[in-house]
């Protein structure tokens, strides 16, 4: 009886949660294609695609969606180039300040990130990278390291010094063996961190906001300007164009790496 309780309880809280989780997502799907306004029922009665046509006329939409992926793109390139050797320095080495310095990138999630986009803006405004892409960039990887960094520590530490010893007494130097022993080892907990980078990266509106503009324009951005121009439906319509691909990659990614690899690489040591 009691196991059966705990079961039913189990069973509603889990509901609860996939109602919460999927609800918005349904509601963002019904908003997109609605047609009539005026209609106060929950599922229209009448479904169209003109919010999308609204969206897609709109000057410099498509611009920003190509822009969302460049900057995604370069900014996961730009975070695996500085992530991957600090991560492996996290896991290797011993160094006075270590812990301070893993917790350290605890800091860009700890305080309000308006508050911390501000005072990079002020910052890059002295050194006229407001407006930039470079700008956009350093905000993005800011943003990124705490994730990149603390998942691929974890993959790095996954990897059996035995095995790195092993490559060194058959001859290969520590720079081979971290190429052709660690690093595919540690590989696919590094695409987990850089699948998320890129995924913030693509979802990161306000700091490109504040950065960014008036040059650079990202889909998030100009989802602004959209929600204060047309009414929430065709807010909808562009929210929706940026969760489809998010998704496709996300299963991509599954497929890839399979589920026990994401779920495992998210164990943080």
């Amino acid at each position: 009886m009691i196991n059966r309780i705990k079961i039913i309880i189990g069973s509603l809280v889990v509901a609860s949660l996939m109602f919460f989780f999927f609800f918005p997502i349904v509601n963002l799907f019904v908003d997109a294609f609605r047609s009539d306004l005026a209609n106060n029922q929950y599922l229209p009665q009448n479904w169209s695609v003109k919010w999308f046509s609204y969206v897609l006329d709109r000057p410099g939409v498509v611009g920003s969606f190509v822009m969302s992926f460049l900057v995604a793109i370069v900014t996961t390139v730009v975070s695996m180039c500085i992530c991957i050797p600090a991560a492996y320095s996290f896991a290797r080495f011993n160094f006075v300040g270590k812990k301070l310095c893993y917790f350290s990138f605890l800091l860009s999630n700890a305080f309000p990130r308006i508050g911390l986009y501000a005072s990079i803006g002020v910052m890059f405004y002295k050194l006229n990278l407001m407006g930039t892409f470079a700008g956009v960039i350093i905000i993005h990887v800011i943003n990124s390291l705490m994730m990149m960094i603390w998942i691929s520590s974890t993959s790095f530490k996954s990897v059996s010094m035995d095995q790195e010893e092993a490559a060194k007494d058959v001859g290969a130097g520590p720079i081979r063996t971290f190429f052709y022993v660690t690093l595919p080892l540690a590989w696919p907990g590094i695409m987990v961190a850089s699948l998320f980078t890129f995924l913030g990266s693509m979802e990161e509106g306000a700091g490109t906001l504040l950065v960014g503009l008036p040059n650079i324009k990202t889909l998030p951005v100009e989802m602004y300007s959209v929600i204060f121009d047309y009414p929430g439906t065709a807010g909808a319509a562009l929210a929706l164009m940026l969760l489809v691909p998010i998704i496709v990659i996300l299963v991509i990614a599954i497929k890839l790496l399979g589920a026990k690899s994401i779920l495992d690489s998210m164990k943080i040591n």
